[in-house]
């Protein structure tokens, strides 16, 4: 077993760390996160220009070929920068969902276009669960004269004011199914929500007698949801881990430098073991993101089980941290002007995006990974 990273990766690490430096600087995020669309379609081009959008996609699709520990090492870099953009949406979940479909005619017609930044797609499902809710899912379809229609709505769509295209999970007659919807479909209704989290955008999708194309056989969408979720909230840990490392930095880098009573606050006991938590929160979180990638490609099966321990602790990891920062920082880390707030709304948004710590320990008992829920 093996967590360290090759040549290769250690290029595209610097790569993606070079690129959201210069692309993504706080400068940047706070000029964004206050725009309507809430993102920057040139940084969006140039991304699919150096590959960073089908890391995980065959070639035969336009993508990389690589694997989900690359898709990995960029959502650290980009959690790092608080990257604007709707990566996480459609690179990793929504193609996730289509790699996982079982159709192949889907793929070629969607995936090219994506990886070239020429498409946005995102899963309109009911975020903020762990597993695929059959009863929670909040649109059905049914096939009226040969044509399958969709009614319905789902409240939290990520990034669905950015997407063109729609990946619908929906009920049926045989069960989860998966469609295809362009967002400018007759019948298709996106209302914002507002954000906690400035930096990553939310939307109420509509569907009302909405014409769809159907994804796969009907009624099979379910598991190839639920490992498209897994792989998602396991990119999610590592984006974590990246940003809970950039607030670490932080927090250590102003210890430092800030005196107090004539010496550095970092001399005091209490900041010293303020930091020290930290930094224990971070490796334990980065171990767990790590494995969940592992899994992922070494041993699927045991993915359900490492997605879970991964979110459970890396949620929460990433709050203590960006909430142990502002405590360093004292009361310029409570200021709009200072980036502390940044990084703990995303902490906070984050913790619930796929189903929350307890949601996860609680799956962990179902899974029979535990028997009864882990508490921190």
């Amino acid at each position: 077993m093996q967590f360290g990273f090759d040549d290769d990766q250690t290029q595209l690490r610097r790569l993606a760390r070079d690129f959201f430096t210069d692309r993504s600087p706080e400068s940047t995020v706070r000029q964004l996160m206050m725009t309507e669309e809430g993102r920057d379609p040139a940084v969006w081009a140039e991304l699919a220009q150096i590959g960073l959008l089908g890391l995980n996609v065959a070639e035969e699709f336009g993508g990389a070929g690589a694997g989900l520990t690359e898709v990995g090492i960029v959502a650290e870099e980009a959690g790092a920068a608080l990257l604007c953009a709707p990566w996480l949406a459609s690179a990793v979940l929504a193609t996730g969902v289509l790699l996982h479909s079982g159709d192949p005619t889907a793929m070629k017609e969607f995936l090219p276009p994506m990886v070239a930044g020429e498409r946005i797609a995102t899963l309109v499902l009911g975020l903020g669960s762990a597993t695929v809710d059959v009863g929670a899912l909040g649109i059905r379809a049914e096939q009226r004269d040969g044509t399958w229609r969709l009614d319905g709505a789902e409240p939290y769509v990520l990034d669905a004011e950015s997407a063109d295209l729609f990946l619908v999970a929906a009920t049926t007659a045989e069960g989860v199914s998966l469609f295809a919807v362009g967002s400018q479909t007759a019948g298709v209704s996106v209302t914002p929500q507002p954000p906690l989290d400035l930096t990553r955008r939310f939307a109420a999708v509509g569907l009302a007698d909405v014409t769809a194309r159907l994804i796969g056989e009907p009624g099979r969408a379910a598991n190839a949801i639920s490992r498209a979720l897994d792989e998602a909230a396991a990119v999610l840990a590592m984006e974590q881990v990246g940003a809970a490392q950039r607030v670490l930095e932080m927090a250590v880098g102003y210890a430092k430098v800030r005196f107090q009573f004539g010496r550095p606050i970092g001399s005091f006991q209490a900041v010293q073991h303020t930091c020290a938590d930290m930094l224990v929160e971070v490796e334990c979180a980065r171990s767990a993101a790590r494995y969940a990638l592992w899994a992922a490609a070494h041993e699927p099966a045991d993915l359900p089980v490492a997605a879970s321990v991964a979110q459970a602790y890396c949620s929460e990891a990433f709050v203590a941290v960006a909430g142990a920062n502002i405590q360093v920082h004292g009361g310029i880390g409570f200021t709009w002007e200072h980036p502390a707030h940044l990084y703990f709304k995303r902490a906070a948004a984050d913790r619930a995006l796929f189903g929350g710590p307890a949601d996860h320990r609680a799956r962990l008992v179902d899974l029979g990974a535990v028997t009864v829920p882990l508490q921190r």
